[in-house]
């Protein structure tokens, strides 16, 4: 399912136009994506939660040279379902 089918399947859940449910889900994209480079995490109840970590600097090796780099700190996004979810899942 891409972004598209997405809002689809919102709008007809819904019942709202795919301009109101193409709005709503940029909304909630922008919102979890504002808070998690604020460094808050977003927790669905349910469904699962948005958070960030931290990977420290490590050295790695380039595939084809077989040379060692040095591959920076950065912070990532992470997904963690919830038991409502997980379970859906199964």
């Amino acid at each position: 399912m891409n972004k598209g089918d997405l809002i689809d399947a919102i709008a007809k859940d819904a019942g709202l136009s795919k301009a109101d449910a193409g709005r709503a889900l940029n909304a909630f994209v922008d919102n979890v994506s504002g808070a998690l480079k604020k460094g808050n995490s977003v927790q669905l109840i349910g469904f699962g939660t948005f958070s960030i970590s931290k990977r420290a600097a490590r050295s790695g090796r380039n595939p084809q040279t077989g040379a060692t780099i040095k591959i920076g700190a950065k912070k990532v996004a992470k997904f963690k379902a919830g038991k409502a979810l997980a379970d859906k899942v199964k």
